[in-house]
């Protein structure tokens, strides 16, 4: 039996167990299973790989895409340079390596979906998904700033209050991803703090949440005329590129 499995904290509604085992189904790929394992500390992660030798590919959701790094023997060069992880490959010699698949699924899903665009873009939030957001923009030549409640010295951040503050954000970033999980169920009424009196039909949205399929932050700013998009494209890609990757 080929064991594949997440882990993070909590996973009350996990994307990646359904997906996977629809497609074991869907394709006839026998002898595979998928598991959930919530580990609410870390530092659990070594016992879980001891216990179960069989384990060969694990993804990785929030808290643990930064504080699983340590725990790996090796990380993919573009992984490395993004500094989270969000998919793990045992190699036959039992090593660990890590891998990010967000950036291979929100660069494609973004770049498709953008048609040729190139906006200037607020990036909510500042957490281990943000970081294969940025790279990937990076790679796209699309300039960003990052957003979140809190300043600091770091050149391209600014703060909500900042949004607030200054009408020439919004009006000069046209596209605005949100790489928070405000908003995510149960908490569905909730996003981030962003003045949405400033949001037009100018806008493009694309938020990385995807229960709900259409977010509170998704039906405020469509309701301006901005246009939306959630994360369930780049979650398909992202989980694609890792069965790539443990079938390589």
């Amino acid at each position: 039996m080929r064991k594949f499995g997440l882990i993070g904290y909590p996973l009350k509604h996990s994307f990646s167990k359904k997906y996977f085992s629809e497609k074991f189904e869907r394709e006839g790929i026998s002898g595979c299973h998928y598991d959930l394992f919530e580990i609410d500390h870390i530092e659990k992660f070594s016992s879980l790989i001891e216990n179960d030798p069989e384990l060969e590919g694990i993804n990785v959701t929030i808290p643990y895409k930064e504080q699983v790094i340590p725990f790996l023997d090796e990380l993919e060069p573009g992984s490395k340079a993004i500094g989270a992880v969000n998919c793990i490959q045992r190699l036959g010699d039992g090593r660990l390596m890590g891998y990010n698949t967000d950036y291979i699924g929100f660069k494609n899903s973004l770049d498709q979906w953008l048609d040729g665009q190139r906006p200037k873009a607020l990036v909510l939030g500042t957490g281990g998904a943000s970081k294969a957001i940025r790279q990937a923009l990076k790679d796209l030549e699309m300039p960003y700033l990052m957003v979140s409640r809190t300043a600091n010295d770091t050149e391209n951040h600014i703060t909500y209050d900042d949004l607030v503050a200054n009408e020439k954000y919004l009006q000069e970033h046209l596209l605005i991803i949100n790489t928070t999980p405000l908003g995510t169920f149960p908490n569905t009424e909730h996003m981030p703090a962003i003045p949405i009196n400033q949001i037009g039909r100018e806008h493009k949205v694309y938020d990385l949440v995807y229960n709900p399929e259409k977010t509170f932050l998704m039906r405020s700013l469509e309701a301006r005329g901005a246009v939306v998009k959630n994360g369930l494209e780049m979650l398909r890609l992202q989980a694609e590129a890792a069965w790539d990757i443990w079938n390589k």
